[in-house]
């Protein structure tokens, strides 16, 4: 996938060191103007245009502004935004005048993105090797996306995975022609070609006399390098398998190509490109398009806005959903959208490619959960296709798989163009969908629906009548591997409410309503009764697409009972009259839905895992929980149990211990029903009145383990970066995580974390550890237990370039409070300064094991025997709290506030019991 990324980090110092510095280059265009996307509430002339800007501006006075010339193929067309160049020292007032026109509905800044090519190509020895080092994404970007990054340690876990000696299998052969092996040519002696489809390709632009392409339709150019030919290859390679008709064979040779450079050879793009691009694709009225970009941040939002804008005119998008696996949680945007297809990529074994992102969607995160994405996925690895001046290579990615969809897409749309708006965004996502074939023992949220089937989705198409749709089509909580989490764990009565978000599809209208509430239909053979399903949904479906919420608990009845239940949930989607009818168009749909239950676990066994005070992501800056990660300092992943802390999940699970997901606040929990509290990386503040509850529940027996992470305010201000889209500096909101809060919450029970950073290996007896990036503890009780261990000051290191270890830094402390009559009754807490031991996406050496002697500490109030090493005390009358930092925004992205929090869930509308 290609990958738009935001340049390297780098120190004030580095930016500023003279006329050889990029950046320094940069500084004094960047101090005298800054650029911004003025959006307006419709399409306008120019000269409307302008004189909407220049009455806002001229009123008050400021003269310091130019609007940006747009010297492009859309140039002639109203559009419906402009690129504002405003003083630095204007900005603000400026920026309010805009804001305050009636005729202009958003003001945004305008992003500079750069894109790293990742690829693997093959040598003499046909072995895989990669051009370039696997370089992670930065936030506040969109990356656009050759999904192409594989380094290569990858691409050895790939091959050593078919060649071990204990484990061996028939290698399937690697196809010479994607399109065989995916049965395209059968398509094709039905004389099924692509003919009449316009297939629009975002990319590095393609050469007018390419010897493999037959219908180059047209060509434009919408950077600043006025050329329209590829000078990287890659849009090249995507061309030639959508459309390619020699050697390299594409799916749809006859189809009509409209290529869209929107990339320059220095791998640059801007936003305020691909809007007008976007425009210019809606008045040429392309069918398909493919975007080989993708990107963490789903609150862009003018680009998100204008991808609505295009499925909404009947464009059929496809996107890569990224190369940031095998993590879970790390889709790009736009494919995890949902009127966009998401595809993720398989190797020739129909194995999920390490490099595909994984779901879920983290739009929802922290408060619910997220969707099902990928929607489906296809041959990304090692594929042929064109080359830059003939010939072919072969690439890997999942924006290899994209045109592998898109291709398919538009070889299919071919056969059923003179069904007119019938086939639509929606219609073919659903063909893509039903007609896929399910990879077993893989999960729903690394293949979607399943592998491509252009023949069954050819079937589907050409007898489809319009119709609404589920994705998933169904929900069955106890089927693994395929429902992976729900699957996990059975439900029971009193546990927190299992979440399922369902995305629905509507194949009749680009809008539609669901006028009349869904419904539950318990099945009472089947003990459907013993669940009490409470429902949110979007009452307007637009465009193409909407979503229904399901909160799944068991009512007290069924305390005691253990056996599967089942029943359906029912609703009817409403869409406009078709061409030339008067009657509304309906589907009513079900959705079959099945689950476990099990007699309520013992209190013992049970966990509750804070999602809560987690933030939303991708907000605002706020770095990694590991610091020797400085290629990648953008912490960009929301946080979740079911993502990167998956295998820490898995563990718990298979230790038979019950994990549930608080995603309210601590006020609104039983804790008599837990033994242990979770608390990891919490970046949200506490309000009082949660710190008073647990207070409470703690004396009551509740105990709390709480994994903290770096912060130190001098170091926040050392990482700090140049950031190109704002072109300013940018100021981590937080540490690791948010430490003053943390110490408010412990403060009860003399507990406190300092604002020291260290790192480095250490052992607890024979067990070897990774502190990487932690805090030190500065505050706890003589009565409790802490443990110390040597490790490098790496604050001291970033702040002074110096290199000190300590020999004794607190780092481990466990204490059994006594505020009950019988304090063996009473809670226990937990505390140590780094999470990053149990995050998949952070951790050196895993310390799952650790986590199994704490919470043995925390359920039994035994201590385990390796914790009996490098005990000692902490001089608590010498210590300073960490402050927050002044004038960091991390107002502006928490929930808590010092008003009173209401317990009930606003998204949970319909309760059935």
């Amino acid at each position: 996938m290609l990958q738009l990324r935001l340049r390297e980090v780098e120190t004030e110092t580095d930016a500023f060191r003279g006329e050889n510095s990029h950046l320094g280059k940069l500084r004094d265009d960047y101090e005298k103007e800054y650029k911004y996307i003025i959006t307006f509430k419709g399409y306008y002339e120019s000269k409307t245009r302008h004189r909407f800007i220049a009455t806002a501006l001229n009123n008050i006075g400021l003269q310091n502004w130019t609007i940006k010339e747009r010297n492009n193929a859309a140039k002639k067309y109203p559009s419906d935004f402009d690129v504002i160049f405003i003083g630095k020292n204007n900005a603000y007032a400026g920026l309010q005048a805009l804001n305050d026109h009636p005729s202009i509905k958003r003001i945004t800044l305008q992003q500079i993105v750069q894109r790293t090519i990742h690829t693997m190509s093959e040598d003499k020895s046909n072995k895989i090797k990669p051009n370039i080092r696997n370089v992670k994404k930065f936030n506040y970007v969109r990356f656009i996306a050759l999904n192409l990054n594989f380094n290569l340690r990858l691409k050895r876990d790939i091959w050593q995975k078919s060649s071990n000696f204990l484990s061996r299998k028939l290698l399937r052969a690697v196809p010479k022609q994607i399109t065989s092996i995916l049965r395209a040519d059968v398509l094709w002696s039905k004389g099924i070609t692509g003919v009449g489809v316009k297939v629009a390709i975002f990319d590095t632009g393609l050469a007018q006399y390419h010897p493999h392409f037959r219908f180059i339709k047209e060509r434009t150019d919408w950077t600043d390098e006025n050329t329209l030919d590829d000078g990287l290859g890659h849009g090249t390679f995507v061309a030639g398998i959508i459309a390619s008709n020699k050697e390299c064979l594409g799916f749809a040779p006859d189809a009509d190509l409209h290529i869209f450079r929107v990339f320059t050879n220095k791998q640059v793009s801007y936003t305020s490109w691909f809007l007008d691009a976007f425009n210019y694709a809606i008045l040429k009225k392309v069918h398909v398009l493919n975007l080989s970009i993708g990107g963490p941040d789903f609150m862009d939002q003018p680009f998100v806005d204008k991808v609505w804008e295009l499925t909404a005119n009947g464009v059929i998008m496809i996107s890569a959903i990224g190369n940031d696996g095998p993590l879970y949680g790390t889709l790009n945007n736009p494919g995890d959208q949902m009127d966009v297809i998401g595809v993720g990529g398989i190797d020739f074994e129909n194995q999920i490619a390490k490099f595909s992102s994984r779901g879920m969607t983290t739009w929802e995160l922290p408060q619910g959960y997220g969707r099902l994405k990928p929607d489906i996925v296809t041959y990304g690895f090692y594929v042929s296709g064109s080359n830059i001046k003939g010939g072919c290579r072969s690439l890997s990615g999942t924006s290899v798989a994209s045109p592998v969809v898109a291709g398919a897409v538009s070889l299919l749309l071919s056969s059923v163009l003179h069904f007119g708006n019938i086939i639509n965004p929606a219609s073919m996502k659903q063909a893509l969908m039903a007609s896929a074939e399910r990879l077993p023992k893989i999960g729903m949220f690394e293949q979607g629906h399943g592998k491509l089937d252009i023949l069954v989705a050819y079937q589907i198409l050409n007898n489809y009548k319009p119709q609404a749709s589920f994705s998933p089509s169904y929900v069955d909580l106890s089927e693994c591997q395929y429902m992976w989490p729900y699957c996990t764990q059975p439900i029971y009565y009193s546990g927190t409410p299992t979440i399922v978000n369902v995305t629905i599809l509507n194949g009749m209208g680009v809008i539609g309503y669901i006028n009349e509430e869904p419904r539950w239909y318990p099945y009472l053979p089947q003990n459907g009764h013993y669940l009490r399903i409470s429902l949110s949904y979007s009452e307007m479906l637009w465009p193409w697409s909407g979503w229904l919420s399901i909160s799944i608990s068991v009512i007290k009845e069924a305390a005691l009972w253990s056996g599967t239940v089942a029943g359906h949930i029912e609703l009817t989607v409403e869409s406009p009259p078709f061409e030339n009818e008067n009657v509304p168009q309906k589907s009513t749909i079900k959705l079959m839905l099945k689950a476990n239950i099990i007699a309520t676990p013992p209190r013992t066994k049970r966990i509750l895992w804070d999602q809560y005070h987690n933030l939303r992501y991708p907000s605002g800056y706020f770095p990694k929980d590991n610091l020797q990660k400085n290629n990648d300092p953008l912490d960009w992943n929301a946080d979740h149990i079911h993502t990167n802390f998956k295998d820490m999940y898995e563990h718990l699970r298979k230790s038979n211990y019950y994990v549930e997901v608080l995603g309210t606040p601590y006020t609104c929990f039983d804790a008599s029903h837990y033994a242990t509290l979770l608390i990891v990386d919490p970046e949200e503040e506490f309000f009082p009145d949660e710190i008073l509850k647990l207070n409470k529940d703690i004396d009551n027996g509740l105990s709390v383990i709480v994994f903290a992470d770096w912060y130190n305010t001098t170091v926040m201000k050392k990482i700090k970066f140049f950031d190109e889209n704002t072109r300013q500096w940018w100021m981590p909101n937080t540490g690791g995580s948010n430490i003053p809060a943390l110490n408010d919450f412990l403060s009860t029970w003399s507990i406190a974390f300092g604002d020291g950073v260290y790192d480095g290996p250490f052992f607890l007896q024979d067990r070897k550890m990774y502190f990487a990036s932690g805090t030190n503890i500065i505050k706890f009780p003589k009565e409790g237990i802490v443990i110390g261990k040597k490790l490098k000051d790496q604050g001291q290191e970033l702040i002074e370039n110096e290199i000190v270890e300590i020999d004794s830094v607190p780092i481990i402390g466990f204490l059994q409070t006594m505020n009950c009559k019988n304090s063996i009754d009473c809670g226990r807490i937990i505390v140590y300064g780094d999470s990053n031991c149990l995050d998949n996406s952070n951790n050196v050496i895993d310390c799952y094991w650790m986590l199994d002697a704490m919470l043995q500490y925390a359920t039994t109030g035994h201590l385990a025997l390796i914790f009996n090493d490098d005990q000692m005390q902490i001089n608590n009358e010498k210590f300073i709290l960490p402050k927050r930092m002044k004038g960091n925004e991390l107002h502006k992205f928490v929930f808590i506030s010092n008003f009173v929090v209401l317990c009930i869930p606003k998204f949970w509308i319909i309760i059935f019991e």
